[in-house]
């Protein structure tokens, strides 16, 4: 132990970390003489120990895999309007909640709500930690204690155990299913409505499709229904792209068909930072606003300044791309040439492959793609380099799918597969 201190690389650092890392290095290097390996120099030993426990957890990686809003990845990447946006209002004090007008005490949900009325169309907005918290807020403000009406075939599961079901129950709500798990008709909602009925629910079916013998109504139907009994129809969409693609539906067309509110994801389709986004009435966002549980769920100032940044783009393309919005409109031409641009730098192989949207969004959806295939062995290296990389084993060959890579992240993967042959 002392010989480990007096090491010059470890004789600098904090005593107690030094003490901790030595101590490691030892237990690991009588574990490698146990099993019956050589445990090379225990300094080297804590020296690595040292270098590991400096690496951040939290790390940038290269996406590779072809599937653009990957949720073990991060989901959306910022783009350049975002990033400013949080770097400028990270490093020093900010208006969050100080009214620059009035010189008095302003409100975090005033800094989005003009813009995001502007894109939707909505009367008011509100921004909270994420679309799950969206819905939880909703309901809770609005049907606490109450009957909620959902279709059987929305009552989904997501993402590590995400239940709607569960929601509703936590909210304080009384879930009433309608229909059948298939077909679901605008009378069945009608039906179900009583005294005690707070409101009507559309979810979103995220990943999950039913094809064949099926049938939903029409958000304008509900809309009606729910008009006629005067009940606030809420519509989750999940994946809230701002602007047409595929068959997502807008913000702006569920309130155009007839939803009180609409809620939605910040970093899906919009391409921004983890938020969940609620449009609609504004008396019924007022109440949302005011219940006990918003200030729980609210969004912190370093995601309302990456928002901000993501809508102006949304609103004003001059002002820099979108990531998530680039990848998907990206012409396969180009794509091919990235990949045919890696391959040439490592020796690889280009193949076609097929990329997809991700985190829920557009899940028939298969956009035209090309890779640079290598050898699958370095699917491990390459997962444990700096900065790590992370493909797609398939058919005996990791595929590093360049529709997720930048032109820039080219060159970065091309240096990880050399490092990672040695």
């Amino acid at each position: 132990m002392d010989e480990l201190l007096r090491d010059e690389r470890l004789a600098n650092e904090p005593h107690a970390l030094a003490v901790d890392v030595a101590r490691a290095a030892i237990d690991r290097a009588r574990e490698e003489i146990a099993a019956g390996r050589d445990p090379g120099a225990i300094a080297e030993l804590a020296v690595a120990e040292l270098a590991q426990r400096r690496r951040p957890a939290l790390r940038r990686v290269l996406n590779a895999t072809g599937v653009l809003v990957h949720t073990n990845l991060g989901r959306a990447p910022l783009g350049a309007p975002a990033l400013a946006r949080v770097a400028e209002v990270a490093a020093g004090y900010s208006n969050l909640e100080y009214d620059l007008d009035l010189g008095e005490r302003g409100s975090r949900q005033d800094h989005l709500a003009a813009l995001l009325s502007h894109l939707t169309g909505a009367e008011a907005a509100l921004v909270v930690n994420n679309n799950a918290a969206a819905i939880l807020l909703a309901l809770a403000a609005l049907a606490e204690g109450r009957e909620v009406v959902v279709s059987r075939g929305e009552l989904i599961e997501i993402g590590d155990g995400f239940r709607i079901p569960d929601v509703l129950l936590r909210s304080g709500a009384r879930l009433v299913e309608v229909g059948t798990t298939n077909r679901t008709r605008a009378t069945d909602y009608e039906s179900a409505i009583t005294p005690d009925t707070a409101l009507l629910l559309r979810v979103h079916q995220s990943n999950f499709r039913l094809l064949g013998f099926t049938e939903t109504p029409q958000l304008s139907e509900l809309a009606q229904i729910a008009k006629r009994a005067e009940l606030p129809l809420v519509d989750d969409l999940g994946s809230g792209a701002l602007a047409p693609l595929g068959d997502e539906p807008t913000p702006a067309e569920s309130l155009r068909s007839g939803a009180d509110l609409v809620t939605f994801s910040g970093d899906k389709l919009l391409g921004g930072p983890q938020a969940g986004i609620v449009v609609g009435r504004g008396e019924l966002v007022e109440r949302l606003r005011r219940h006990p549980l918003q200030r729980a769920l609210r969004a912190d100032k370093l995601t309302l300044a990456a928002l901000e940044g993501t809508l102006s783009a949304a609103l004003d393309p001059a002002l820099g791309e979108i990531p998530i919005l680039r990848m998907f409109n990206e012409p396969v031409e180009r794509v091919r040439g990235r990949a045919e641009r890696l391959a040439r730098l490592v020796g690889g192989e280009v193949e076609e492959t097929v990329a997809r949207v991700g985190g829920g969004a557009l899940p028939l959806a298969e956009l035209r793609s090309a890779a640079c295939a290598v050898e699958e062995r370095l699917a491990r290296p390459l997962r444990l380099g700096e900065p790590p990389v992370i493909g797609i084993v398939r058919d005996g060959r990791l595929l590093l799918d360049c529709r997720t890579l930048t032109d820039d992240e080219v060159d970065e993967a091309a240096a990880a597969i050399s490092r990672a042959r040695g």
